[in-house]
C-alpha cells in the first residue's frame, strides 16, 4: 500500500506568519505545507521563497507543492511563479484552468486555454517541476469529465489534477468524480463543507472521508499528498485534531 503524505494548505491560516504556520504544522504532526501564493508566498518574491523553504525544513516538513492562482488563458505570465516555486524547492504547482466554468466557455474559451497550458506545462518541464488543475468550480475543469477533457487536449504528462468534494454533492456522487479522475490525481484537498460553504470537521462527513482514504490509499495511482484546506472557524486550535482524524483516515 503506497503511503500518502498528511499535509495542509497554508491558505488555512492566511492571517498567520509563516513561521506561525509551520509551527501549526509541526506541532499537529503532519508532513507537508502546500504555500500559498495570496500571501505566505507571492509570486516573484523569491527571497520570502527561499526564507519559507529554510522554515519548512528546518521543522522538518516539506514544502510540497506551490499554490498559485496563475489562470491559463488570462493574459499573465507564468515565468515569476516558477521562479517563486523554484526558490521555495517545490516540484509541483497548482494552477487553474481558465477563468470560467465549462458550462459557460466557447470553443475559443477552449482553444486559448489549453494552448496557454500547453505553454506553461513546457515551461515548468523545463525547471522540473510539473503543474496541476486545480478541481473547482468556474475553470474548465469544474467537472470530472471536464478535467479529464483538459488533461486530454494538453496532452503532456507533467499536468496533474488536484481533487476534492464538490461542494453540496451527495457521498456517491463527489466519490465517482473521484474515480473517474482517480488515475490523473496528485494531491488532493480535505476539507468538510455541508450542505454548502459551512465549514465542519472532518468527522461531520465520516461517510465520505472513510469510502475516499479507503479507495485512494488501495489506488494504482494514489494521490501523494492529503492535504488539509480550511478549518471550522479559521481556528488555528482545531487544527491538531483535525490533523489526527487525517492521519487516521489515512491508516485505514
Amino acid at each position: 500500500m503506497t503511503k500518502i503524505r498528511p499535509g495542509l494548505c497554508s491558505v488555512t491560516f492566511r492571517s498567520l506568519s509563516a513561521e506561525q504556520v509551520v509551527d501549526l504544522a509541526a506541532d499537529a504532526r503532519l508532513e507537508v505545507i502546500e504555500w500559498g501564493a495570496d500571501s505566505h508566498v507571492l509570486p516573484g518574491d523569491v527571497e520570502q521563497a527561499a526564507r519559507v523553504a529554510t522554515l519548512t525544513t528546518g521543522a522538518g516538513l516539506v514544502a510540497c507543492s506551490y499554490g498559485s492562482y496563475f489562470r491559463a488563458g488570462a493574459d499573465e505570465p507564468i515565468t515569476p511563479v516558477l521562479d517563486t516555486a523554484e526558490a521555495l524547492g517545490v516540484d509541483r504547482v497548482r494552477v487553474w484552468a481558465g477563468p470560467i466554468g465549462s458550462d459557460e466557455a466557447s470553443p475559443q474559451d477552449w482553444a486559448s486555454t489549453i494552448a496557454r497550458l500547453q505553454d506553461a506545462v513546457d515551461e515548468a518541464a523545463a525547471r522540473g517541476i510539473s503543474l496541476a488543475l486545480e478541481f473547482h468550480s468556474g475553470t474548465l475543469a469544474d467537472t470530472a469529465p471536464t478535467t479529464l477533457r483538459v488533461l486530454d487536449e494538453v496532452a503532456r504528462p507533467t499536468l496533474s489534477s488536484y481533487w476534492q468534494p464538490t461542494v453540496g454533492a451527495t457521498v456517491d456522487a463527489v466519490l465517482d468524480e473521484y474515480r473517474a479522475v482517480a488515475d490523473r490525481v496528485s494531491a488532493a484537498h480535505v476539507f468538510s463543507w455541508w450542505p454548502d460553504h459551512e465549514r465542519l470537521p472532518l468527522r461531520a462527513r465520516d461517510a465520505l472521508w472513510t469510502r475516499f482514504f479507503a479507495e485512494a490509499l488501495s489506488a494504482t495511482t494514489p494521490p501523494r499528498d492529503a492535504l488539509l484546506e480550511f478549518v471550522p472557524g479559521d481556528d488555528p486550535a482545531l487544527l491538531r485534531g483535525e490533523a489526527a482524524t487525517l492521519r487516521a483516515y489515512l491508516s485505514l
